[in-house]
């Protein structure tokens, strides 16, 4: 029987794109920017509806889903980006502006995103990021709020924000400091430095490595290597949640820190910020890397929302070129 409150989950997203795993019970979240591989409030605001839409679909079936979800997992389908942070042109425009409240603004919904996160939606769902590519800031930021980080170990990583005198402002302080210790927090914020996805690994960032291109396989592998003990894994990563007691008032107070230092920025520091930005809008986000989501089924043939051979949900269809073979 179709389970229509979990096909209601698969909204006609614009800047996410989402697939239903049924071997793994994954609900997949690739980041799929139309425009910049960075976190537009856009991005943000679908983010928060998917996580609101997962919560709904567990209460309506009250904590017993009709359709298993165990794992979410965020990925990209920007080749060799999983996401470069926050919208810096975006931030430039509102610094210049000195608009206080438009960066408040963005900053609570970040917050709203990543706090549900990194408490695994108040669910019993272990959440995933995948890192196939670089991955900075915000980006950062957002894989340290999921219980698992599993990433490719050429992947660059890092919080390069004080090369434009800033911090990062959404929960890398509290997030780092949890995993790591004050001390070495602190020097990865000041130093601005990228690192490898091996080197995360070493200071026990990381969860999981994978060789270049293999993320994928290695995840596949974490889920069935854990299939026959999730239910004790789950305890144990909501033990981790309830020690590491993660507050949504110290994330608030920490991104007004932001917002206070974001208006102090000089016009030498805003001219470093726009050099990034240029590069966050210059990249090519047009090479995605094919998912399940994209097989070649004739149009004619369909009616949405539909499965597809590996029991996926398809609820609409993204492709940019027909199928010429039709």
């Amino acid at each position: 029987m179709v389970d229509k409150k979990f096909n209601g989950l698969f909204y006609d997203y614009k800047e996410i794109s989402i697939r239903y795993d049924v071997d793994s019970a994954a609900i997949w979240c690739y980041l799929n920017p139309q425009k910049h591989p960075c976190y537009t409030l856009e991005t943000l605001k679908e983010l928060h509806h998917l996580q609101l839409a997962i919560i709904d679909y567990f209460h309506y079936y009250k904590m017993k889903p009709k359709t298993d979800i165990r794992y979410f997992i965020f990925a990209s389908q920007t080749e060799g980006i999983f996401n470069y942070g926050g919208d810096l042109e975006l931030f430039s425009q509102l610094i210049l502006k000195q608009d206080r409240k438009g960066l408040n603004n963005y900053a609570q919904v970040c917050i709203d995103v990543l706090y549900l996160q990194a408490k695994g939606l108040n669910l019993p769902i272990t959440t995933v990021a995948l890192l196939e590519g670089t991955t900075l800031g915000g980006g950062f930021e957002a894989a340290l709020a999921c219980d698992v980080i599993i990433a490719e170990e050429n992947c660059k990583i890092g919080l390069p924000e004080i090369r434009y005198n800033l911090i990062p402002g959404v929960g890398a302080y509290s997030l780092l400091a949890r995993k790591i210790g004050i001390k070495e927090t602190e020097e990865m914020l000041s130093s601005g430095k990228i690192y490898t996805a091996q080197e995360l690994y070493e200071k026990d960032i990381i969860t999981l490595l994978s060789e270049p291109t293999q993320g994928k396989k290695a995840l596949d592998s974490f889920i069935q290597e854990e299939a026959s003990k999730f239910n004790g894994m789950q305890a144990i990563r909501n033990s981790r949640r309830i020690y590491n007691n993660l507050d949504y008032l110290e994330l608030l107070d920490i991104s007004k820190v932001w917002v206070e230092a974001s208006l102090k920025l000089t016009a030498k520091d805003l001219k470093m910020m726009k050099q990034l930005a240029k590069v966050q809008n210059t990249k090519d986000v047009t090479k995605k890397s094919r998912t399940k989501q994209d097989r070649r089924v004739s149009q004619h043939m369909l009616s949405f929302p539909f499965k597809d051979y590996s029991n996926n949900i398809v609820m609409s269809d993204r492709r940019t070129m027909p199928d010429r073979r039709a």
